[in-house]
């Protein structure tokens, strides 16, 4: 923080949120970053979990939390959504199926955009619906490219496994049949933040009468052309 502004809390606090924005982190790398006193981080890290600005992901780092979020889009300026909506369109109108995107919070998932598909059977996942990190395509994009701790703590007791998460990462796209929910399929591919980290998982999803039981073999492609074209939305819009 180049520029403090004299409230001690709050500017060690945003310390803390601005090291978690490059990643989660252990208490000593909270210390190590921000330069505060251990007692002191670990105090204010749990006085923002309690108000979940602050999180935990499965090895006990901490992460930012879906506070967050639900502030951004309260506030209407989460670039992501707001500049995804063309993207979703485009998506929902190529393959005709349903389309999301999810954000990771520690073990959920997050939908954090949604269009549906217009007329006959369909997925319906309204926005800031919750799912386990555990199974489904989004939950295998969004932890394929974490670190390897993350991995490791990510694929105990998931549907997936760790070669799933590194053909995910091979060929830029995942997907799952009946993984989440019995009859749906889904295909994902990673958003980032322009050519920097995966920050989202683009989706489709369905019934598994119409995306097969190999949906990527259909529909990898297009979700990853939508997926890279909105990073590079992104990228363009910093």
């Amino acid at each position: 923080m180049d520029n403090p502004s004299g409230v001690g809390v709050i500017d060690r606090s945003i310390k803390i949120l601005e090291r978690l924005e490059e990643g989660p982190a252990t208490l000593l790398q909270l210390v190590e970053a921000t330069g505060i006193a251990r007692p002191t981080v670990h105090r204010l890290a749990a006085a923002l979990m309690h108000h979940r600005v602050v999180s935990r992901d499965d090895t006990s780092r901490y992460i930012l939390g879906k506070r967050l979020n639900e502030l951004a889009t309260a506030a209407g300026t989460d670039r992501l959504t707001t500049l995804a909506e063309p993207v979703l369109n485009w998506l929902r109108e190529t393959t005709g199926e349903s389309a999301q995107i999810y954000r990771a919070y520690g073990q959920t998932r997050v939908c954090v955009a949604s269009v549906e598909r217009p007329v006959g059977l369909r997925d319906s996942i309204p926005v800031g619906t919750e799912f386990s990190m555990k199974a489904g395509s989004a939950a295998q994009v969004l932890l394929a490219w974490q670190d390897h701790l993350s991995v490791a703590g990510g694929i105990q007791e998931a549907a997936f496994s760790s070669a799933t998460l590194a053909s995910v990462r091979r060929r830029g796209w995942a997907q799952s049949v009946g993984e989440r929910e019995a009859g749906v399929a889904s295909v994902s591919a990673p958003v980032r933040n322009g050519q920097g980290p995966v920050i989202a998982a683009l989706s489709i999803s369905g019934p598994v009468e119409r995306l097969t039981r190999n949906p990527g073999r259909y529909h990898g492609s297009t979700v990853v052309t939508a997926a890279s074209r909105l990073s590079q939305i992104l990228q363009h819009d910093s």
